[in-house]
């Protein structure tokens, strides 16, 4: 007897932003950062294309302040006539639009989530994050890339890194609920971000034991996701990506300026 195949992801793509305020709207001219264009497309619409044509991804959500700008990219209004892209009105942080948003779409899971500033975003990324997530077993997974990995290519992408006893490894802007239980992800998130004047408070958060294994650099990666994973009752695991480029997303000018002359290779 086969197997039911594996429902597809429903992938939400994070847009909100500081509007004109923001360094890289500031730098590309325009209103939001998720219309910035990297090689003549905006950053939200390269982040959609790529999703789309992924095997992986059947319905694509984009979370935004202003839900009237996927109006201001015609290239992605046919996704939007069938029906598989949808606007939505995001909440006051990255957690809060996540949890906002499986309640707005119902039926969301696995749920794939990445950020419209993922530029260099392509599908094969996306069909190996979607197919390692499922092979996991992990209730919720996020991608990483090793510095090695990186700096081989980009030596001079300046990223922020999660040490571990292994490995350095800078996040790459993917991440996976894969059902109900992963919710309690983004709720711990949510209890990170209004503690976030409170140290002390975030340690309680994760506990002592765990933060202070990581900060002597006594847990390998593997080993780190199986106690986070203990500690919040639901199975976590990190996606190792293959690709130099996963790791850059476009937070400053600077990152916008390395986009633009790595598309210009390709």
């Amino acid at each position: 007897m086969t197997s039911a195949p594996a429902a597809p992801f429903t992938a939400l793509v994070l847009a909100a932003d500081r509007g004109p305020d923001d360094p890289v709207s500031r730098a590309a001219g325009v209103a939001h950062k998720c219309l910035a264009p990297v090689a003549g497309k905006a950053m939200l619409e390269r982040v959609v294309t790529a999703l789309a044509a992924s095997a992986q991804v059947g319905r694509i959500a984009v979370s935004l302040r202003d839900t009237a700008l996927l109006a201001q990219l015609p290239a992605l209004a046919p996704l939007v006539a069938e029906g598989r892209l949808t606007a939505l009105q995001a909440a006051g942080s990255p957690s809060r639009s996540v949890l906002q948003a499986v309640r707005d779409l119902g039926e969301a899971f696995p749920l794939l989530v990445t950020t419209a500033d993922h530029a260099l975003l392509t599908t094969e990324m996306v069909d190996h994050f979607g197919a390692a997530s499922r092979a996991s077993g992990a209730a919720v997974t996020a991608g990483l890339t090793a510095s090695a990995e990186l700096l081989a290519r980009y030596p001079q992408s300046k990223r922020t890194y999660l040490t571990f006893k292994d490995e350095r490894y800078s996040g790459s802007n993917l991440f996976a609920l894969m059902g109900p239980a992963a919710l309690a992800l983004p709720e711990l998130w949510l209890r990170v971000e209004q503690q976030r004047k409170q140290p002390w408070r975030i340690a309680a958060v994760f506990g002592p034991v765990l933060l202070l294994g990581y900060l002597l650099r006594r847990f390998s990666l593997d080993e780190a996701m199986a106690r986070v994973s203990a500690r919040l009752g639901v199975g976590v695991a990190a996606v190792k990506m293959p690709f130099a480029e996963a790791a850059i997303d476009v937070d400053k000018p600077e990152d916008l300026a390395l986009v633009e002359e790595i598309l210009a290779k390709v």
